[in-house]
C-alpha cells in the first residue's frame, strides 16, 4: 500500500536495503498495516475551573460532560473521543473538547495514559489524558456533539485509607462529584499505587465508579493529585 505520509525523507535511515533487498518505498509498498490487531486512540479532557485565587483542591469545579450514547449512557463523563489519522493528540484533545462543551483556546498539559485493554466494550481504546485550569467567568459552556449536557461540578477528593508495603504506596480515594441543579451528587472509589523509588511506577484504577463513566473517576484523581502536589 502507498505510504501513509507524503514525505518520507526522514525515515531513510543510511539507505541501505532491508535483509528482502527492498529499499524503504519497497518495504512500504508491500507494508500491511492489519496485519496485527490494532487499538483505538482517544483524548479525554479534565478541565478545572476556579474563580480567582485558590488555594485548596475544593476550590475548583470540574467540566463533565453527560452521556447520550452507549457505553455508560446516561453517566457523567470527561469530554473526549477518538482521534483522527491526520491529528497529533493535543489536536484531538482541543478538537474534542471544543466540539462537545463548546471551550476552546486553552493550554493543555498531557497527564497519562490509561491504556487497561477492558476500559471501553466497544474496541481495544487507549487514551491520553489532558488537564488544563481556567477561570470559570471567561470560558463559556453548552452541550454538543454527542453529549446530552455539559455542567461544572463541584468536587470533593478525600484520603480514606494509605498503606505502604513491598516498597509501594497505596492511596485510597474517594471522590465526590454535585451539581445541585442536576440532581447531581455521586461518589467513586479510586486506588492509586505508587512505587518510592526514584522509578515512580503509578497506577490509579477504579474501585467504584458511582455514574462516571469507564475509567473516568481514575482519570479524574490522576489529575487532581498531580495538581495538588503542585499546591504543597
Amino acid at each position: 500500500m502507498p505510504s501513509f505520509l507524503e514525505n518520507i525523507t526522514k525515515f531513510y535511515g543510511t539507505g541501505e536495503p532491508n535483509a528482502d533487498g527492498q529499499s524503504l518505498p519497497e518495504f512500504l509498498d508491500a507494508y500491511d498495516p492489519h496485519r496485527y490487531e490494532t487499538p483505538s486512540c482517544t483524548t479525554d479532557a479534565v478541565i478545572f475551573a476556579h474563580s480567582g485565587a485558590f488555594e485548596t483542591l475544593d476550590d475548583l469545579k470540574v467540566l463533565l460532560i453527560k452521556r447520550s450514547n452507549h457505553p455508560c449512557i446516561g453517566f457523567w463523563a470527561l469530554p473526549g473521543g477518538f482521534a483522527d489519522m491526520r491529528e497529533n493528540l493535543s489536536e484531538t484533545a482541543r478538537r474534542e473538547l471544543m466540539e462537545e462543551t463548546g471551550v476552546e483556546g486553552l493550554i493543555m498539559e498531557q497527564i497519562g495514559t490509561f491504556g487497561n485493554y477492558d476500559r471501553d466494550p466497544r474496541a481495544r481504546v487507549i487514551t491520553t489524558a489532558y488537564m488544563a485550569l481556567v477561570n470559570e467567568k471567561d470560558v463559556k459552556v453548552h452541550a454538543g456533539d454527542d453529549a446530552a449536557d455539559a455542567i461544572w461540578c463541584h468536587l470533593h477528593l478525600e484520603l480514606v485509607e494509605t498503606e505502604a508495603q513491598n516498597g509501594k504506596i497505596r492511596n485510597l480515594y474517594s471522590l465526590r462529584i454535585q451539581n445541585v441543579e442536576r440532581g447531581l451528587d455521586t461518589t467513586a472509589l479510586v486506588e492509586h499505587t505508587e512505587s518510592t523509588g526514584i522509578i515512580k511506577e503509578a497506577d490509579y484504577k477504579v474501585v467504584e465508579m458511582g455514574m462516571l463513566a469507564a475509567d473516568h473517576a481514575a482519570i479524574l484523581v490522576n489529575a487532581l493529585v498531580v495538581l495538588g502536589r503542585r499546591l504543597c
